[in-house]
């Protein structure tokens, strides 16, 4: 197999089909297109619960997982308030590592102001470089925000911008080499993105609106959330290419290694379906995040990007171009 996400048909054929529901407690379960589980106590409210590991980002896993399952969580409209940690370490590892990793670890906890509130830690023989699991927490809404929930006609808005945490990565660990062509300042400035991959404000927000589905944007990029998204509520998209908001530190970055920012890494972002697309734009600027309607669901199974005269067809979750860059 390849390395990055599994191939939907490949998910669905092995791993979804045997997966059976035993209990009435279960509110929402494994799906494509939504990356959070619901688990109801009958009387005594919900749970939801999201799992995240670390995968591209070597320098800084810890920001990495807490931050992706906080955001999984964050999409059903539920504020992570707790995460449970798992730790697989090399027996090439020493104690002054541990405490650096524990370090970017409880840094991103705080940044996303969770606790760590149960762990497992262990040295494996097999394992090359430490692998970082965050499993998160959060109380469910009485009507998780879901991405099955978009409906044609619905616009599609998205926050901040894409490949924010693929940005970071090449800048951090690909330094060296950028600086054949970029000045350090432009490359600090790129490696910060990294202070920006919550979407905890937006989502917080939106579900307060009421915006029917959320999706945030993480491995595989934009064009693979809008692919998940429009799965999930199985309908078509129209998305207009020019308006999806992409850093210039992004272009340049991937043009040097000849990567697609649209396919890439973009924790940081969220998709959002809703009804009055504009009126949640204005209200997310209001809170200092901006954000932009780039197209529609529709009722056909299409799912179209336009780029002025020309149409052409998402595709369905490809390998993440961040491993392009990081071989």
């Amino acid at each position: 197999m390849k390395a990055g996400k599994l191939k939907e048909s490949v998910l669905k054929r092995s791993i979804l089909k045997q997966l059976h529901k035993k209990s009435d407690a279960v509110v929402a379960g494994p799906q494509v297109g939504c990356d959070y589980g619901c688990v109801g106590f009958e009387e005594k409210g919900g749970a939801v619960v999201a799992t995240a590991t670390a995968t591209l980002n070597s320098k800084y896993p810890g920001w990495s997982a807490v931050c992706n399952a906080c955001n999984n969580v964050a999409t059903s409209g539920a504020a992570p308030k707790a995460v449970a940690l798992n730790l697989l370490l090399p027996t090439s590892y020493n104690e002054e590592e541990l405490r650096g990793l524990m370090k970017d670890i409880t840094g991103a906890c705080e940044y996303c102001q969770v606790d760590i509130v149960n762990g497992n830690t262990q040295v494996v023989r097999n394992v090359k470089e430490p692998v970082v699991t965050i499993t998160a927490v959060g109380a469910a809404l009485e009507t998780p925000v879901h991405s099955q929930n978009l409906r044609p006609g619905m616009d599609i808005v998205i926050s901040k911008w894409i490949g924010l945490e693929g940005t970071a990565i090449l800048a951090e660990e690909k330094a060296e080499e950028l600086r054949s062509r970029f000045a350090q300042p432009f490359l600090d400035k790129a490696a910060a993105f990294r202070k920006e991959m919550s979407i905890l404000p937006e989502a917080q927000l939106a579900a307060k609106m009421q915006v029917a589905a959320m999706h945030d944007v993480s491995e595989g990029g934009v064009f693979g959330a809008l692919w998940e998204m429009a799965q999930a509520a199985n309908v078509g998209l129209t998305i207009e290419l020019k308006k999806i908001p992409v850093r210039q530190e992004t272009i340049e970055i991937s043009e040097f290694f000849d990567i697609n920012p649209y396919k890439m890494l973009s924790t940081g972002s969220l998709l959002m379906g809703t009804e009055d697309g504009n009126a949640l734009v204005l209200a997310l600027e209001a809170i200092g995040v901006p954000a932009v309607v780039i197209g529609k669901a529709t009722d056909s199974n299409d799912k179209v990007l336009v780029n002025e005269d020309e149409r052409r067809f998402l595709e369905t979750t490809q390998t993440d171009e961040l491993y392009k860059a990081l071989v």
